[in-house]
This record gives structure tokens, C-alpha cells and sequence, in this order.
């Protein structure tokens, strides 16, 4: 079984390279969903042990969570400690599903694959990339976005640049639906050659 790990920017079109993927018939883990997952769940009462005041009708509620944890490298540490144990049950849970299933491919969809050593646990690494002037239109045009917020998203990221030069493959959206298609394809059937 060929694990695929998929990262990519803000901005830069990730969701919907990983959809494309899953059209393909690539089962797709998606390390952010999962924690939204076990904030409203399992995770929930852990964190409100840690972070009291924290979790409201049985869920994490970000917006009390953050000035517990946001430029306290001590608090952010605990909380990594609570949640990135349980992503990686859940991980393993779908690997271990998959490989039952026999499946040929799976993605791992982790937006910060090299800055968190996810890399080190996949065979491939596709990278999303666009051009920037595409990316920052896209992203200030999401409700909410400030120039200042996505300049603060950018720091924490490792640049497009970087992220490239470490790919396997890359797929760039700002050619369009249909080329980022066709180059999903043609990575699949790069990697069925290598199997």
C-alpha cells in the first residue's frame, strides 16, 4: 500500500486536490477534520482537564482556547500533547482499514506534513502549489481575511518555495480544474509503476 502525503500552502487549492484524489478511488485521511472531530468528542474533556473553561456543550471552543495556548509555548505544548497522540490513533486506524480493504493507495492530508515530521511517515509527497498573486487572491477573498491574518498564516508556514523543492509531485490549481485533474492522474499512475 502506497502512502501519498498531501500538503500545500493556504490558499493554494489542498481541499480540492485531495477531493479530486478521492474521486480517483484514493482513500483520504484528513488530519484537520480529525481534530475537529475529537474536539467535539473524545478529546473535549482532556483538554477541558488541562484548559478549564474551555469546552462548551461537550466541544472545544476555539475562541477560549486560543489566549490559553496562542504565544505560550509551554501551554501549546500541553495541548500538542493531548491531541496529536489521538490523531495519530485515528491515522492508524485508517491505515489499518484500508490495508484491510487491500487498498493500492491512501493520502494523508496533513497541511503541515513537513513542519510537523509527517513526511517521514508517507512513501510520496504531493505538494499543491499556485502561483502567489493566485493564492493571495484567493485566500483574501474568504470571509474574515485580513491582510494582516494571512501574513500571520504565511510566517507559520513553510514557504511554497521550500515545500516544492521537498515534493514528489506537485499540482498546481492555477492552471485550472481540469489540468490539476489530469496531473492527479498522472501521479497515480506514476506511483501504480513504482508498486
Amino acid at each position: 500500500m502506497i502512502r501519498i502525503g498531501l500538503t500545500g500552502s493556504i490558499g493554494m487549492g489542498k481541499s480540492t486536490t485531495a477531493k479530486m484524489f478521492a474521486a480517483e478511488g484514493v482513500p483520504v485521511h484528513d488530519a484537520d477534520a480529525t481534530v475537529h472531530a475529537l474536539y467535539a468528542g473524545r478529546a473535549a474533556p482532556l483538554i477541558e482537564a488541562a484548559f478549564p473553561g474551555t469546552v462548551v456543550d461537550g466541544k472545544v471552543d476555539r475562541t477560549l482556547l486560543s489566549p490559553k495556548v496562542l504565544g505560550k509555548p509551554e501551554a501549546m505544548k500541553q495541548l500538542e500533547g493531548i491531541v496529536h497522540p489521538l490523531v495519530r490513533e485515528e491515522e492508524q486506524a485508517f491505515l489499518d482499514k484500508a490495508r484491510g480493504e487491500r487498498r493500492r493507495f491512501v493520502m494523508l492530508d496533513i497541511p503541515l506534513l513537513f513542519e510537523t515530521g509527517g513526511s517521514d511517515r508517507v512513501d510520496a509527497v504531493v505538494v499543491v502549489t499556485a502561483d502567489a498573486a493566485i493564492q493571495r487572491k484567493r485566500v483574501l477573498d474568504r470571509p474574515g481575511m485580513s491582510e494582516d491574518r494571512f501574513e500571520a498564516i504565511l510566517v507559520k508556514q513553510m514557504p511554497d518555495a521550500e515545500k516544492r523543492r521537498r515534493a514528489h509531485f506537485l499540482v498546481d490549481t492555477g492552471l485550472g480544474m481540469h489540468p490539476a485533474r489530469r496531473q492527479v492522474r498522472a501521479i497515480l499512475k506514476a506511483l501504480a509503476g513504482c508498486g
